[in-house]
């Protein structure tokens, strides 16, 4: 998942990003309300962490203009503890959820694991794909029951595939909700990416499917009987 955070307090933005980081999504982080208005315009992502206090445009300003363009995506406002009415201008404008600072690392990550849940389509926290399990909130995937040991890129590269189930995901989809800016990352590391998840899940008869030219697709999984997922 990708996540645009977007805070002027450089001690803090530094704190969140490699918290969130370690939790394996990919995160761009800008310092003013004209860079995140920018971003959102021009890039696609999974949620937004937007401090209200901005400079240059302010926050309410970013999530009125986002909202105006008829996006909805998942915003998570960050705000001082006093700023009660900040908070609910916020909300009105469209903000999911919010959190005043000082707040709990941990408490951050639970919500953004509930956001990103929720702009994946508001599903449970497991998805199910035949032998396949994969556990949204404690980000972690099992095949028969047994855990799989996937890299932070291929537990996310798992959810995007499942995510689009039967659906078309072309190399720069991949790329765009894998990776963060200024990353160099070529569509060969996508394929290398693909073939480590692949060998680790085929084995349960879980299968990727390659489009030449085009990207992959993860198909839909036909049981014994003869029914598929999600029929």
């Amino acid at each position: 998942m990708r996540i645009l955070l977007a805070e002027d307090d450089s001690v803090l933005a530094d704190g969140l990003t490699r918290s969130l980081r370690q939790s394996g999504y990919a995160i761009d982080c800008v310092k003013n309300g004209q860079e995140a208005d920018t971003a959102l315009s021009t890039q696609e992502f999974d949620l937004l962490i937007l401090d209200l206090g901005l400079p240059k445009l302010s926050g309410l300003e970013v999530l009125r203009r986002l909202r105006a363009r008829a996006s909805l995506l998942p915003v998570l406002i960050l705000t001082a503890a006093d700023s009660i009415e900040q908070r609910v201008n916020g909300l009105d404008l469209g903000a999911d959820d919010y959190m005043a600072k000082p707040f709990a690392l941990s408490e951050l990550e639970a919500r953004v694991r509930a956001l990103t849940r929720r702009g994946a389509g508001g599903g449970g926290a497991v998805i199910k794909h035949g032998p396949l399990s994969y556990d949204q909130v404690g980000r972690s995937a099992h095949l028969d029951g047994q855990m799989l040991d996937l890299s932070a890129r291929e537990l996310g590269l798992l959810e995007i595939l499942l995510g689009r189930t039967g659906r078309l995901v072309s190399k720069e989809q991949l790329v765009d909700h894998l990776c963060e800016w200024g990353e160099e990352v070529s569509n060969n590391a996508i394929e290398v990416y693909v073939h480590r998840l692949r060998k680790k899940i085929e084995v349960g008869g879980v299968r990727i499917v390659t489009v030449r030219g085009l990207g992959y697709c993860l198909e839909k999984f036909a049981d014994p009987a003869g029914k598929t997922d999600g029929k």
